[in-house]
């Protein structure tokens, strides 16, 4: 990917994203999938981006006769279905990221041992 392609995807916002998934997909007479194909999809996505990790930080070696992917390339698969399906379900995730922020910000301040002098995300 050259870096003006990553240039320009980094400053999309989520919503600008959820909103480009959905017109790509509103081409096609198909549509979005069910939540639940929805889901097996994500579970396949995330099952690929465990072997990439597995044969990079794993005992696994890939064979020869394996693809080349990167966990990156994975991690966008899984990002473009998850962006799917909030789509077929109406999520704007935008706010769903905000309202699990929130969760990490209040419920769950204290849980960790913070960094000495990190009082700027306190």
């Amino acid at each position: 990917m050259n870096s003006e392609v990553i240039k320009n995807v980094s400053q999309k916002t989520m919503r600008q994203m959820q909103q480009e998934v959905d017109a790509y997909i509103s081409q096609f007479k198909e549509g979005y999938f069910s939540p639940l194909a929805m889901l097996a999809r994500l579970s396949e996505e995330v099952g690929e981006l465990s072997r990439e990790v597995n044969h990079f930080y794993g005992e696994k070696p890939k064979k020869d006769s394996e693809e080349e992917r990167t966990m990156e390339q994975e991690m966008g698969d899984i990002l473009f279905v998850l962006i799917c399906f909030a789509n077929s379900l109406e999520i704007d995730l935008e706010e769903a990221f905000t309202l699990v922020m929130n969760k990490f910000h209040t419920r769950d301040k204290d849980r960790w041992t913070r960094i000495e002098g990190d009082e700027e995300h306190d």
